[in-house]
């Protein structure tokens, strides 16, 4: 059913997902020259890099897109799993791409951390979460489908 509690959490993990396109991952107080991330604007976000933009793009449509899956709950399952790697993944590639360019500055400016940063952990948590009732309610539906056998 489309009311049940992984809906909202589905739905909280698409919008900490997508919501990585407007807010920014890292800043700094003045710009760089060398850096790549940071030498147009203060900010490290998501149109630095388009891998990230097609990662975080991919997993808050595969959350979308499970919520729409509620009649077959394995494939939902399935498609939950696949937007926690995909919210994984993109979790680590932010962080080795901001890792990378922060090692090779030479400057004395250090990036404060924005509350784009804190976005994917909030996804992932609801993921997990929405994973873990959807397996609730299968393994509910299947019980009682065995007591009328």
């Amino acid at each position: 059913m489309i009311q049940r509690i992984q809906t909202i959490f589905l739905a909280l993990a698409a919008g900490a997902d997508l919501s990585v396109f407007g807010l920014p991952f890292a800043t700094v107080p003045e710009t760089i020259a060398s850096s790549t991330l940071f030498t147009n604007d203060l900010l490290y976000n998501l149109q630095d890099n388009v891998l990230l933009m097609i990662a975080y793009g991919l997993s808050g449509i595969l959350a979308l897109a499970a919520i729409f899956l509620y009649s077959d709950r394995k494939k939902q399952m399935l498609v939950t799993r696949l937007a926690l790697v995909s919210t994984i993944i993109s979790a680590v590639l932010t962080v080795v791409f901001l890792w990378r360019d922060t090692a090779v500055l030479e400057s004395t400016v250090s990036p404060d951390d924005a509350f784009g940063a804190y976005m994917p952990i909030i996804g992932i948590v609801f993921l997990f979460l929405s994973n873990y009732y959807i397996k609730k309610d299968e393994k509910l539906v299947r019980s009682s489908y065995d007591r009328l056998r």
